[in-house]
C-alpha cells in the first residue's frame, strides 16, 4: 500500500550518506521519510494536499545537527557589546566608550586575552574607558573568565580572594582584585548581581537565537546547559511556538555535587518537551589554555594550567561512573593532555548505554600520540570544535594560546583528522556563543585549517584538515550516532524528516564558498522552519 505524502522535495542533488545514492525526490509523511526516489517514480506518493517543493539545482543533506551550544547559558554571556572584532586595548577602549548602559551596567562578551598584547589581563583598561564608577562585566571569548570593574566588585561584595568548590578564582594582586574573574564559580559572584532581563525579553532572545540558527541550516543541537530558568524558559517557549530545531540539554555537574544531586541529576532526564529533551550530564575536569586553567601535564609557560578544576579529581570520577551507571549519558570538557587522559581513563570499562548513546569528551585541544587511538578503542566521541583552532590561534604560534603551550603541545592541537582517521566518532560544533555558530563556516574552517575568506591567513596544521564528507559527517551521521539518535543523520525511509539544503553542493564547492553560500531550506519534522525567497513551492 502506498502512503499519501505530505510533501515531496525535489532537489539535483541529495547527498543520504548511506550507501543508496542517485536520488532526487524524498517524499514525506507524519514527520518522516517515506520514499526515496525521482519526481516519476515518487507520483504515487502525491495528491491533491501534498506540498511540492523544488529547491532546483540545490544540494540537499541531513539536517545540520550542532555538536555543542549554550542557549540559555549563552543569553547571559552574550548579552551587552560583541567584543569579538576587538584586536588591542586602544580599540577596546574605543568600543567600550560607545558601550550602551543598561540598567546601570556596561556588558559586553567575545573579548579576546590576545588583545592584551601579553599585558597582564586586568579590569584596568575598562576603568580608563568607562571611569572608576560605572559597574561593567565583560566575558573574555572562552566564557570561562570574565573582567569585572572595581565598581562591579563593591556591588558583589568583593574585596579579597574567596574558596570555591572548584579550582575558581578571583585574581588578585597583594590581596586586592585585578577585575580577572577564572572559571564559572568565580564569574557568577559578580553575575548573581547584574540586573536580569525580563522573562519576556528571554524568551524572544531565545526564539531570535533558535531562529537565526534555523536559517543558517541547524535541525538540532546539543545544549551544554539545563541551568537557572532554562526548563521554564524552554517549556514557555515551547507553548507559545513550536521549536523551530530540536535541543538535547545537558545539566552541569560542578566540584561539591553530593548523590543526593546526582540522583537529581538522574531524575531531570525525565524532562522534555515535543522537541526538547534532558538526555545528558555535563562535567568539566579543568578549564581553558587561554586563562591558565586547563589540565596539563607539565606547567604552561606561565608556570599555570597545573591542576584539574575538581580538587579531587577522584571526585569528578565517581560522580562520571555513577550517572553513567544509571544510564546518563556523560559529557566532559577536556582541554589538556592530563584533563583528556583522566577522562579517559575515567571512562574506561563502562558498559553500554541503554539509550545508544555515547559517552563523549569535548575540546580535545592538546593530544598527545599515545591518546588519539583510544576515543575509537573505548568507543567515546571526540566533539570538537574546529573555529577554536582556526579563530583563535595561529600558523606561527604567535597567539596566547600556542605561546603558552609551546611548540611541541601546540604542533598537536585540534588533531580532527588524526580522530577521525583512528575510526572514532567525530561530532563537530561551535560552542556558540563561544564561536560563531554557522555550521557553513565551520565545516568550511575544519577542511581549510584557516578561517573561511581569509584566503592570507596561513593553515593551522593543515594535516588535521578533513575532507568535504567527514566535515559533513560531524556534523550528520556521526553528530546522530554520537546521540544514539538511530533515525537521523541520514536520508533514508523511517527516519525523522530533520533536513537542510545548500545553494551548493558541500561536498563539491570550494570551502571558502561554502562558507558564504545561502541555506535554501531548513526542516524539522516535516515542517519547513526556514526557507529562502527563492524555492519553488
Amino acid at each position: 500500500m502506498t502512503h499519501r505524502a505530505d510533501t515531496v522535495i525535489l532537489a539535483e542533488t541529495i547527498h543520504t550518506l548511506t550507501e543508496e545514492q542517485g536520488h532526487s525526490a524524498v517524499a514525506i509523511s507524519d514527520g518522516r521519510i517515506c520514499a526515496l526516489g525521482d519526481a516519476d517514480s515518487l507520483a504515487t506518493y502525491i495528491s491533491a494536499s501534498t506540498q511540492i517543493v523544488d529547491l532546483g539545482s540545490a544540494t540537499l543533506t541531513p539536517g545540520l545537527i550542532d555538536g555543542h551550544i549554550h542557549p540559555v547559558l549563552g543569553l547571559d554571556i552574550s548579552a551587552g557589546v560583541d567584543l569579538s572584532g576587538v584586536d588591542n586595548l586602544d580599540q577596546l577602549v574605543e568600543t567600550l566608550r560607545t558601550a550602551r548602559v543598561v540598567d546601570g551596567w556596561v556588558r559586553g562578551w567575545g573579548l579576546d586575552p590576545n588583545a592584551f598584547g601579553g599585558r597582564p589581563v586586568t579590569s584596568d583598561v575598562v576603568v580608563t574607558a568607562l571611569g572608576p564608577d560605572l559597574p561593567a562585566l565583560l566575558y573574555l571569548f572562552d566564557g570561562h573568565s570574565a573582567l569585572a570593574t572595581p565598581a562591579a566588585l563593591r556591588i558583589a561584595g568583593v574585596d579579597g580572594p574567596r574558596a570555591f568548590s572548584g579550582n575558581a578564582e578571583i585574581v588578585c594582586q597583594d590581596g586586592i582584585p585585578t577585575g580577572h574573574l577564572l572559571e564559572l564559580e568565580a564569574v557568577s559572584v559578580v553575575s548573581a548581581v547584574v540586573p536580569l532581563e525580563s522573562a519576556q525579553q528571554r524568551r524572544q532572545r531565545l526564539t531570535d537565537l533558535l531562529g537565526s540558527m534555523a536559517a543558517a541550516g541547524l535541525t538540532s543541537a546539543n545544549a551544554m546547559d539545563f541551568e537557572g530558568d532554562s526548563g521554564e524558559l524552554v517549556t514557555a517557549l515551547e507553548a507559545d511556538i513550536e521549536l523551530p530545531m530540536r535541543l538535547r540539554f545537558a545539566p552541569f555537574c560542578m566540584p561539591g555535587t553530593d548523590n543526593e544531586q546526582l540522583d537529581h541529576i538522574v531524575e531531570l532526564q525525565r524532562r522534555g518537551g515535543r522537541r526538547w529533551r534532558v538526555d545528558g550530564v555535563k562535567f568539566m575536569v579543568d578549564g581553558t589554555i587561554d586563562g591558565g586553567t586547563a589540565w596539563l601535564d607539565t606547567p604552561d609557560s606561565h608556570g599555570e594550567s597545573t591542576a584539574p578544576l575538581w580538587p579531587n579529581p577522584a571526585e569528578y570520577r565517581h560522580a562520571l561512573r555513577y550517572l553513567a551507571k544509571r544510564g546518563v549519558p556523560t559529557v566532559t570538557h577536556a582541554i589538556g593532555d592530563a584533563g583528556i587522559r583522566y577522562a579517559l581513563d575515567s571512562l574506561a570499562d563502562l558498559p553500554e548505554l541503554p539509550s545508544g548513546a555515547r559517552h563523549r569528551i569535548e575540546h580535545i585541544e592538546t593530544l598527545p600520540d599515545d591518546l588519539v587511538d583510544r576515543f575509537a578503542q573505548q568507543g567515546v566521541v571526540a566533539s570538537m570544535q574546529p573555529t577554536h583552532c582556526t579563530h583563535y590561534t595561529r600558523a606561527d604560534h604567535s597567539d596566547n594560546w600556542s605561546e603558552r603551550l609551546g611548540t611541541e603541545r601546540a604542533d598537536r592541537a585540534f588533531r580532527t583528522r588524526d580522530i577521525r582517521d583512528a575510526g572514532a566518532i567525530l561530532a563537530l560544533g561551535s560552542d556558540w556563543p563561544i564561536a560563531p555558530f554557522d555550521a557553513r563556516s565551520i565545516m568550511a574552517d575544519a577542511q581549510l585549517r584557516r578561517r573561511a575568506g581569509h584566503v592570507d591567513d596561513a593553515p593551522i596544521l593543515p594535516g588535521q584538515a578533513l575532507t568535504a564528507r567527514m566535515a559533513l559527517e560531524g556534523y550528520t551521521s556521526h553528530a546522530a550516532r554520537a546521540q544514539g539518535a538511530r533515525d537521523a543523520g541520514a536520508i533514508a525511509v523511517g527516519h525523522r524528516a530533520d533536513l537542510t539544503a545548500f545553494a551548493v553542493d558541500p561536498l563539491r564547492c570550494p570551502p571558502d564558498e561554502l562558507a558564504d553560500a545561502p541555506i535554501v531550506l531548513t526542516m524539522v519534522g516535516g515542517d519547513v522552519v526556514h526557507r529562502a525567497d527563492h524555492v519553488d513551492a
